[in-house]
């Protein structure tokens, strides 16, 4: 009876795989689960990395405004996530510094960063293109942005400045920025040079205590940002949200409604948006008093070295812990493509295998190259390799210590590299 059991899960495995893997060429993949914490009131924001799982933290308090550290971008955001907001002054430029009024304050319009756009941040939203940033206008002789606007923010603490940013000298990659209390008093003058700081995606600035806040990980070091941000609800109000940023050089795609084995990634464009994941994979039950995630919810997300992922969130705690589960399995690994024309061909078998998988190596011209293999789970790291001299085309691995589950092959010769999939029952 065992005997047949057995025989039977196997059967029904091998069928499942080989129909699955006809619709898809991508079954059952098996997904790492990975977890990472804001803390209470999510108090820091959370930089991951694909390829590592690695994580680092920084607080999400310590800077008012930053900006974006290329020489070529004058982007300034604001922490919006946090409780800083930002005004145009209507009244007047750069002329009426000295005395500005806010009686209305709270009847002009609301500037926040562009949720979509790292280089449309809450201080260049009036910007009208090229020449025109939004808070100055760019010569090409001088090369440098020259401030004309007046700003009023609210600052993190909640105390409220008047900022001029003066001027961005492209050429230093500088900024020169002055705010003051709405009276004028407490008047700043801060220079904030960029050049340090181009390994990373943004350098901050703590207004309260006028310093500049070197506050990122490098911008290679991270693929996806867990914070707060503003963000639009669909009814179109502005609405603070606890969600998902990805890094300027990294794409992704969003597919909802799907099933959890949807497999057809390939069928939209990737999406540079800085909010692609976002924030509405979760919505809070008042019946149950807890977070749902959305199960039908799939993201697929190349990072920079190009591997591609998948994933799916699987917990959200809420403002008590800060603690987001989710789930990531490596869909293509970074320089392999199955498609890519080879000197050589591959074939595994049985497939599925169950304690041994046999390589044959179909070699389409003479070569006097070795052949290495590399025996890869899914998530793109090495489990063994091996290496045939010159005119051998066949190898035998032994998989019974391998759990269950989705690996891959890379056949390397010479400059060419190939890569085949197998399932292990």
């Amino acid at each position: 009876m065992k005997t047949t059991v057995r025989f039977k899960f196997m059967l029904s495995g091998l069928i499942l795989f080989l129909m699955a893997s006809a619709e898809t060429g991508l079954a059952q993949i098996p997904m790492l689960p990975q977890q990472v914490i804001m803390g209470p009131g999510y108090a820091n924001e959370i930089y991951y990395q694909f390829t590592t799982f690695n994580t680092s933290s920084a607080a999400r308090d310590v800077w008012d405004i930053s900006f974006m550290t290329t020489p070529e971008s004058a982007s300034i955001l604001i922490n919006d996530g946090t409780g800083a907001t930002l005004w145009t002054y209507p009244y007047a430029d750069i002329s009426g510094w000295d005395a500005v009024d806010t009686i209305d304050l709270y009847t002009w319009p609301t500037m926040y960063n562009d949720p979509d756009n790292w280089e449309n941040g809450a201080f260049n939203r009036n910007s009208a293109g090229n020449p025109d940033y939004g808070w100055g206008i760019y010569n090409p002789v001088t090369q440098i942005i020259t401030g004309d606007s007046i700003f009023i923010m609210q600052l993190i603490d909640g105390s409220f400045k008047k900022v001029w940013v003066v001027e961005k000298n492209i050429l230093d990659n500088a900024y020169l920025i002055r705010y003051a209390n709405l009276d004028g008093s407490d008047f700043q003058e801060v220079s904030i040079d960029c050049d340090p700081f181009t390994a990373k995606v943004m350098v901050g600035l703590n207004m309260q205590v006028n310093i500049q806040v070197d506050y990122q990980p490098v911008k290679e070091s991270w693929d996806i940002l867990f914070t707060k941000y503003m963000a639009w609800h669909p009814t179109g109000a502005p609405v603070v949200v606890t969600g998902v940023l990805s890094n300027p050089a990294v794409v992704a795609k969003k597919f909802y409604p799907v099933d959890p084995d949807f497999n057809d990634w390939e069928s939209a464009p990737w999406d540079s948006s800085r909010s692609t994941i976002g924030w509405d994979w979760k919505w809070f039950d008042f019946n149950a008093m807890s977070y749902t995630i959305e199960d039908s919810m799939l993201f697929y997300v190349k990072d920079q070295p190009t591997n591609v992922y998948r994933l799916r969130f699987t917990g959200f705690e809420g403002t008590s812990t800060g603690v987001i589960d989710f789930e990531i399995a490596l869909i293509v690994a970074a320089g392999i493509d199955d498609n890519k024309p080879s000197n050589f061909d591959i074939s595994l078998y049985p497939n599925p295998a169950i304690n041994v998988v046999n390589i044959n190596i179909e070699t389409l011209k003479l070569s006097n190259e070795a052949i290495t293999l590399s025996l890869r789970d899914m998530m793109g790291r090495e489990i063994s390799t091996d290496l045939l001299p010159p005119g051998e085309s066949q190898a035998t691995w032994n998989l019974e210590s391998l759990s269950p589950g989705s690996y891959m092959i890379v056949v390397t010769s010479g400059g060419d590299r190939k890569v085949s999939k197998f399932f292990k029952l």
